[in-house]
């Protein structure tokens, strides 16, 4: 089922689109009962001079196929900014007809227009055809690192807003 692939920036007209391709995201991860966000959650974050974050919408015949939500994050040691991909999402029934490489393509050209020196992300360790693509992309995994979360109860209390 191949055709023009177009991808473009979302705005915050584009939430509620937003907000099914991460609910698809979420049921593929296995996840789905995690998302609370909302359309005007969505929306206030893509909204603004300065957006909390970006995304693309990759279209097929002007339907929705898929998505990249990202972020600009700083590294210390560069100097530089850098492009956290927080999401990559390509509906199954659209792989292998290169909308992920296209997204990440577009990406690529993204952070290099923002002078961005890296692009970052973190992969689920089961999700093997992820981790292929990324390979094949030329990524690896971080060696040494892990990621760390605060959240809930643990983070009102460092806030001084817990018991």
């Amino acid at each position: 089922m191949s055709g023009a692939i177009g991808i473009r920036p979302a705005g915050p007209g584009d939430a509620a689109v937003l907000l099914g391709l991460i609910r698809a995201l979420a049921e593929y991860e296995r996840m789905l009962d995690e998302v609370v966000a909302d359309e005007q959650d969505i929306a206030r974050a893509l909204a603004g001079e300065a957006p909390a974050v970006r995304a693309l919408i990759a279209e097929a015949a002007g339907k929705p196929v898929g998505f990249a939500l990202y972020f600009f994050n700083f590294s210390t040691f560069l100097g530089r900014q850098g492009l956290y991909l927080e999401d990559l999402f390509v509906l199954p029934e659209r792989r292998g007809e290169r909308i992920g490489r296209r997204l990440m393509e577009a990406l690529a050209r993204e952070a290099r227009a923002m002078g961005a020196q890296r692009m970052d992300w973190a992969v689920l360790e089961w999700n093997e055809p992820a981790i292929g693509f990324y390979r094949r992309l030329g990524a690896a995994p971080l060696a040494d690192w892990r990621g760390w979360r605060l959240e809930g109860p643990a983070l009102d209390r460092l806030a001084g807003e817990g018991d």
